[in-house]
């Protein structure tokens, strides 16, 4: 299985549930080129991984990282964030 199977291209962002367990659950998201995922709060830790793609991170402290293949982020809890899709992007995020 590939995980760019789960969510489909039509969708400029798209969440799919992948793994739920007992402590978190994993998601796989879809940014298209050019598109955001809008600003929002988690209110517990989470790790953003690029599985494939590129995308700009940013959050209301300042923080700005762009991720490629391989790169991750950890997103503080109660911290505005929104992620940019420089390329079409898979992302996990794991909470």
């Amino acid at each position: 299985m590939n995980i760019s199977a789960l969510n489909t291209n039509d969708k400029a962002v798209s969440a799919t549930p992948l793994f739920k367990g007992g402590e978190g659950t994993v998601l796989v998201l879809q940014i298209l080129k050019d598109k955001e995922l809008k600003e929002h709060i988690t209110k517990i830790p989470a790790l953003l991984v690029c599985v494939e793609g590129q995308v700009v991170f940013e959050n209301e402290t300042g923080a700005k990282e762009t991720l490629s293949t391989g790169d991750y982020v950890h997103i503080e809890p109660m911290v505005k964030h929104w992620v940019i899709g420089l390329l079409n992007s898979q992302l996990l995020l794991v909470k």
